[in-house]
Formats: structure tokens, C-alpha cells, sequence
């Protein structure tokens, strides 16, 4: 891919649609999406899980429990569950995801990979497509910022007309 383009993951359980909080979902889709083209990069799976069933968005959805209790530390040997689904992130520019815990959000930003919470579940295409609008329009800020580490140029500032 020769456009400028960035590196996405989707968190899903499906495959095919973004479906799952960042702590429990048992996989990330990576995606190369430009402005008029993506590509399918990859799919990390992650052996662990959460415990339960938890949606995100806060204990009223889920049954009045932290969805961080899905990550406590069964074995007692210290062990950090987030750190393979951050390090997976690594050359990524946005995650899109149901959601994500405060503890996430921070450690995502710290590989300066943005996170977009989305308030339904939707297909993975529409996802896709949505990118592909917003870099082919007027960029969000954060949308540059993002393409401008991934293509090693400096931010460009835009003028208003």
C-alpha cells in the first residue's frame, strides 16, 4: 500500500464484526486502511480470556462488577493479562473497540495509538469504510497525528478556508 495509510485493530469475537471490549476480546483484526483501499494485515488471538461476560460501559451494564475483575490474577504469580493485548498494539495508529478501562486506555495512548470506543456493536466493513471517509475528507486531529507517525512526516497544519 503506497497511499498514506494507517494501521488499525478491531476488537471482535466474531471475526467479522467489532464486538468486544478491549480485556475480553479473544481477538484483534489489523487492517492497512488508506483513503481508497485496506488491506487485511493480521489477527492476534489471545489464549486468556476474561471471566465473564462483562460488556463494558460500566457496572450498570454488567451486573453491578467492575469489568476489571475479569482481569484479576487467578494464579497468584503476578502476572499482568493487559500487557500481550497492549504490546499486540505496537505500529497500530487506532484501536476501535466497545470499550476499554481507564488502566487500558492510559497504556494504549503510551504507544500512542488512539483509542475510538464505539457504542454498538457494528461489521468490521463499516469500520473500515468510516476510516476511509474521514481520511479522505477533513481529518480529525488526531487522525493526523496518527498518520504522521506512521509515515514518519512531520504534523502538517491544515488552513481553514
Amino acid at each position: 500500500m503506497d497511499a498514506p495509510h494507517l494501521r488499525i485493530a478491531i476488537t471482535t469475537n466474531s471475526l467479522v464484526d467489532l464486538d468486544a471490549n478491549f480485556v475480553v476480546a479473544k481477538q484483534f483484526v489489523f487492517y492497512d486502511v488508506s483513503a481508497e483501499d485496506s488491506e487485511f494485515v493480521d489477527v492476534v488471538q489471545f489464549a486468556r480470556g476474561g471471566k465473564g461476560k462483562a460488556k463494558g460501559g460500566g457496572k450498570a451494564n454488567n451486573g453491578g462488577r467492575c469489568i476489571m475483575d475479569d482481569m484479576e490474577n487467578d494464579d497468584g504469580t503476578g502476572y499482568d493479562p493487559l500487557l500481550d493485548r497492549v504490546a499486540a498494539l505496537d505500529g497500530c495508529g487506532i484501536l476501535f473497540t466497545l470499550g476499554l478501562s481507564d488502566l487500558a486506555a492510559v497504556r494504549v495512548h503510551d504507544l500512542k495509538v488512539f483509542p475510538v470506543k464505539s457504542e454498538r456493536m457494528r461489521p468490521i466493513d463499516e469500520v473500515i469504510a468510516q476510516v476511509q471517509s474521514m481520511m479522505s475528507g477533513s481529518q480529525p486531529l488526531w487522525m493526523r497525528r496518527a498518520l504522521s507517525r506512521r509515515n514518519g512526516t512531520p504534523l502538517q497544519e491544515q488552513t481553514a478556508y
